[in-house]
């Protein structure tokens, strides 16, 4: 079965630049893109009521992805987008129709008046549950200096950022990370936030050389994390950055600057369902640029 780059589309602006990153994604992964648009057909008493029959409301639907692909066409002329329209719930139809994709891509609302993502039920219950990466895209200011970009003028993108938990690092995350960088001709950036020991939490003074010695660790224990992919990946520029406090916090800041945001979330198959951890949730809300969210056992 062919690969490919699966969109979530509803008409909204932040789809619509959604759908666009994914044709760039799609360009730079030399994959088809597959448009999907899910329609929710209205209960039966609004499905009566003037203007709003259900082959009105059909036709209307139709409209969006066959618009947006038509678009997508004319400014990728080289790209293969097909468009597909599926019935149900939001949630279930977009992580059905991504269960033989490479990637999904999904747009999420921007804080009014705040840098940031506003994530819905529905991406946060695709994110939860899908078992590919899953990016989130606001339309935005970084989003349309990267539409500028096309695959050939690649360096010009701004780094990425991977969020690392050097404790118990996935090499499925780090591995994304890296060939994001690869694509783009970019450098990455890994971001690790760590905790003083607990005694200095208490009111105990940190002196400036201990601190220097848990940071020089902590930065150790990156380096040999990703000593594998540094050597499958020669070319890629690093930079190490662990930092003190908030991993979330420290991600969302190093965003600002970031041409996508890399980090992982845990496969949990509870009784109450699928999650996704506090560090993915903070930075999902609060991330300025794009955010991958990579699966891993």
């Amino acid at each position: 079965m062919v690969r490919t780059v699966v969109a979530g589309l509803d008409g909204s602006p932040e789809s619509s630049a959604a759908a666009e990153w994914a044709a760039r994604e799609a360009e730079l992964r030399g994959l088809p893109l597959k448009i999907v648009h899910v329609w929710v057909p209205a209960p039966d008493p609004l499905a009566q009521a003037p203007l709003m029959g259900v082959e009105t409301q059909q036709q209307w639907s139709e409209r969006i992805p066959r618009e947006a692909g038509e678009g997508l066409r004319g400014r990728h002329p080289g790209l293969d987008v097909t468009v597909e329209q599926v019935t149900g719930t939001p949630s279930d139809a977009l992580v059905d129709a991504s269960k033989d994709a490479e990637l999904l891509v999904l747009g999420s609302r921007g804080l009014s008046g705040v840098g940031g993502f506003l994530v819905g039920s529905v991406g946060l219950s695709v994110v939860a549950r899908a078992e590919l990466p899953v990016v989130l895209v606001r339309a935005g200011e970084q989003v349309a200096d990267e539409a500028a970009t096309s695959p050939a003028s690649a360096a010009s993108h701004r780094p990425v950022v991977l969020g690392l938990d050097a404790g118990g690092p996935a090499d499925v995350v780090i591995e994304f990370a890296f060939a994001e960088a690869a694509r783009r001709d970019t450098t990455l950036r890994v971001v690790y936030g760590w905790n003083l020991p607990p005694y200095y939490a208490y009111g105990f003074a940190l002196d400036a050389g201990l601190h220097e010695e848990l940071s020089l660790q902590e930065t150790d224990s990156l380096t040999d994390a990703l000593r594998p992919w540094r050597q499958k990946h020669p070319d890629i520029e690093v930079a190490l950055e662990p930092r003190v406090g908030s991993a979330a916090d420290h991600l969302v800041d190093a965003s600002r600057e970031a041409s996508l945001v890399v980090i992982g979330r845990r496969i949990r198959r509870g009784a109450f369902g699928a999650h996704i951890g506090p560090v993915a949730h903070g930075v999902l809300h609060h991330s300025t640029a794009p955010v991958a969210v990579v699966p891993h056992d």
